[in-house]
């Protein structure tokens, strides 16, 4: 066995692992500003919905009902391009560097 290839190994991974690690972090609070300033802007449109068409009942609720829509929408989920886009282009950099 090649102690000397496994050595080189173990220092490669933990190089990218002093990459990734922070970038990882740096894409969780860029996730969670995103998240918490898109679900700021969708609440403050609901309350203006309910104030232009003047509806009776519960305001709150009818908030926290579309905001429950909105965490299951499609545009919810695009948020998580925050992790794709830049580790997917990473590992495409990887490829192409090693194997093209």
């Amino acid at each position: 066995m090649d102690t000397g290839a496994a050595r080189s190994g173990a220092a490669l991974m933990l190089v990218a692992l002093r990459f990734l690690v922070p970038l990882l972090v740096v894409l969780t609070v860029v996730y969670l500003s995103l998240s918490w300033r898109s679900r700021g802007i969708r609440r403050d449109k609901l309350e203006a919905k309910w104030e232009e068409k003047g509806l009776a009942g519960d305001r709150e609720a009818f908030v926290e009902r579309g905001l429950r829509r909105y965490d299951k929408s499609i545009r919810k989920k695009l948020l998580l391009g925050v992790y794709i886009v830049p580790l997917g282009l990473i590992a495409l950099l990887i490829y192409v560097t090693n194997y093209m």
